[in-house]
């Protein structure tokens, strides 16, 4: 995979951002021990298939999320500085991820 253009946000999160994506994935930290427990308690396979789909779908809505903050941010400000073109193209590259 290429570089990116940055490691570092263009604008701080605020506190706020940092809790609430930590507290979701805490959330899910938790569900994922749940199904540990649920493994070693040889639970019924559909009740376990039913918790990784909700862990699935909440990573999705924190990744949602984060690629939220980073368009409003990182990439608005690289195309207001002339780098809009890296910007898109390394956002699309990591939104092939979500898709496979």
């Amino acid at each position: 995979m290429d570089e990116f253009l940055h490691s570092h946000p263009s604008k701080p999160r605020s506190s706020d951002e940092k809790q609430a994506v930590i507290n979701r994935l805490k959330r899910i930290e938790g569900q994922v021990r749940g199904i540990q427990k649920m493994v070693e308690e040889d639970r019924y396979c559909m009740d376990i298939l039913v918790q990784i789909s909700a862990i699935q779908a909440a990573l999705k809505k924190v990744g949602y999320s984060v690629t939220e903050r980073h368009m409003k941010h990182c990439v608005s400000d690289a195309i207001l500085s002339g780098d809009g073109d890296d910007a898109i193209r390394e956002l699309l590259q990591v939104m092939k991820q979500f898709t496979k």
